[in-house]
């Protein structure tokens, strides 16, 4: 199944990514927001392994257009994954489910936002699921 995801971050003006379409695990029609972010994590690690497994260009070389497109998102690099670190894709997922219980992000399908991990999720092949990072500050208001 395709899903469309898009990455924010409170606090930037433009999203870490737009509308990337991501094939995922056949879920239904309304699976729950934790069955959700399950397939997402696995699909985003099997992603990982694949470009790790790729090993390094010996004359990494950026386009001017990848140069661009970069710097748009606020970071130009050559793509490298220095992190050898290997996590299970089970790890990954109880992260991403703390994380949401935690507050570190927030998820909304196109403009309704899920609150729970038990709440359904409506999926079409239109749906926009969008991933908010958010920001605590520092400090204390007296």
């Amino acid at each position: 199944m395709k899903i469309i995801v898009k990455a924010k971050q409170a606090g930037r003006r433009r999203a870490l990514f737009e509308n990337r379409a991501i094939e995922i695990e056949e879920l239904g029609r309304a699976p729950s927001l934790e069955t959700l972010l399950r397939a997402v994590v696995r699909q985003q690690m099997e992603e990982f392994a694949a470009r790790a497994g790729t090993g390094e260009n010996l004359l990494p070389v950026l386009s001017k257009t990848e140069i661009d497109s970069q710097a748009d998102g606020g970071k130009v690099g050559f793509g490298a994954i220095y992190n050898e670190n290997r996590v299970t894709v089970e790890e990954a997922q109880e992260t991403a489910l703390l994380a949401f219980a935690d507050g570190l992000f927030a998820v909304f399908a196109d403009d309704r936002e899920i609150r729970g991990l038990t709440d359904p999720v409506e999926l079409d092949e239109t749906t926009v699921v969008t991933f908010v990072r958010l920001t605590f500050l520092a400090g204390s208001f007296w």
